[in-house]
């Protein structure tokens, strides 16, 4: 028997996503607007938690992440991928999240498995570690895929976090006009099409994030940090479902770690499901799930105003 845990807006199961997400979403069906897939990165090495507040992961092993090679790996990923793809609704997307090590395989992959045609684009993340190789260059980032189901896909483009300001110099050349309400545009005309674009809403951010850097979910100081090895920070995810995603989506993790994508999840209002075969990543997700119903409940003070993440 699968075990799980329940909470307001999801469930959490401990397996591996290709033995217990059929059986959980056999009966109602569900499809998931977004599905992020963060797994094992083939380094090799076994994953340990970091103990007490120390910077060293010297506790208990979180996973083993050695596959035998890149083909085990990937043989590994292929039917998880192809299970994922079936769990999606028509208008969701796919984020993998890989690095250096597997990602330009995999991709090769994930397009044989969801059409090239698929295949929406990716991000550059950028985690801010710093560089430490030696004896040629480092590598310093890791890649997300982004792949739909079907023609069209959810894409909040407006979205507050998925902007960034204008550059200065930007501004004072082209933000000349101002409307009625005293709020600076400038408009294009393309293809006998005009556009207005406002000042205040800032630009979309491009395909190299680096303003999530990994230090705040992965340095004891940080309320969020959990000591699990390879934990993402919040601020990444919520970006994430926030422009991929609507309040009545559901959303996926299927090797969900820490449970950080189910927080967020959670936090934003979203309906969510998630798993690890891991105990200890069962064990913390579980932790940090009720802590964040708990948080949610808790009465707030009279005349605060509530955040605009509680929609």
């Amino acid at each position: 028997m699968v075990e799980r845990r329940s909470f307001p807006r999801g469930r959490l199961l401990h397996g591996d996503c290709l033995e217990v997400l059929p059986r959980a979403v056999a009966r109602s069906r569900q499809r998931f607007d977004l599905v992020y897939v963060d797994p094992p990165f083939n380094t090799g090495v076994a994953h340990r938690a970091r103990a007490g507040r120390g910077a060293r992961a010297e506790g208990e092993r979180a996973y083993h992440d050695a596959w035998g090679g890149l083909d085990a790996f990937l043989a590994m990923l292929e039917p998880r991928l192809a299970l994922l793809r079936e769990l999606m609704s028509e208008s969701s997307s796919l984020w993998l999240h890989l690095d250096h090590r597997g990602v330009h395989d995999a991709k090769v992959l994930a397009d044989r498995i969801f059409g090239r045609e698929r295949f929406r684009g990716e991000v550059v993340w950028v985690p801010g570690n710093g560089a430490r190789n030696r004896r040629g260059p480092s590598v310093t980032h890791q890649t997300l895929l982004i792949y739909s189901r079907g023609r069209d896909l959810i894409w909040n483009y407006k979205d507050p976090l998925y902007r960034e300001p204008f550059a200065g110099t930007s501004l004072d050349m082209h933000f000349s006009h101002v409307d009625g309400s005293g709020r600076r545009f400038r408009e294009r005309t393309l293809g006998g099409k005009t556009y207005r674009y406002y000042a205040d809403e800032g630009r979309q951010i491009g395909s190299v994030w680096t303003d999530c850097p990994a230090m705040h979910a992965n340095t004891p100081l940080r309320a969020e940090t959990t000591g699990y090895p390879t934990q993402k920070p919040e601020r990444l995810l919520e970006r994430i479902l926030r422009v991929a995603s609507l309040p009545e989506s559901r959303v996926l993790d299927p090797m969900c770690g820490s449970g950080t994508t189910l927080a967020v999840a959670d936090r934003l209002g979203r309906r969510w499901l998630g798993a690890d075969q891991s105990p200890l990543a069962f064990e913390i997700a579980s932790r940090r799930l009720a802590g964040t119903t708990q948080e949610r409940e808790r009465p707030e003070p009279k005349g605060s105003e509530r955040s605009n993440l509680a929609r």
